[in-house]
């Protein structure tokens, strides 16, 4: 068993599924060592794989729709 109930299995498809690439950015994961399972903290349910950039802004960002829209605002000049 994996992190966040995933099994072994559960993770390979995840992987197989993202084409072994980060959910957002679309670096290439190198498999388990530089792939972070992404979740829910409310629910704990599994959105997918990240790297460890767009997995710790994600976080950083308190995982908010709202605050990720205002920081793509900000880099746009829409204040």
């Amino acid at each position: 068993m994996l992190e966040y109930g995933l099994t072994r299995e559960s993770w390979n498809d995840l992987f197989i599924k993202q084409n072994g690439l980060c959910a957002v950015c679309g670096d290439w994961l190198k498999f388990l060592k530089t792939a972070h399972v992404d979740h829910d903290h409310n629910t704990g349910k599994v959105r997918g794989l990240l790297c460890k950039k767009c997995n710790t802004g994600l976080g950083q960002l308190r995982d908010s729709s709202e605050l990720l829209l205002k920081a793509s605002n900000y880099l746009e000049g829409i204040l």
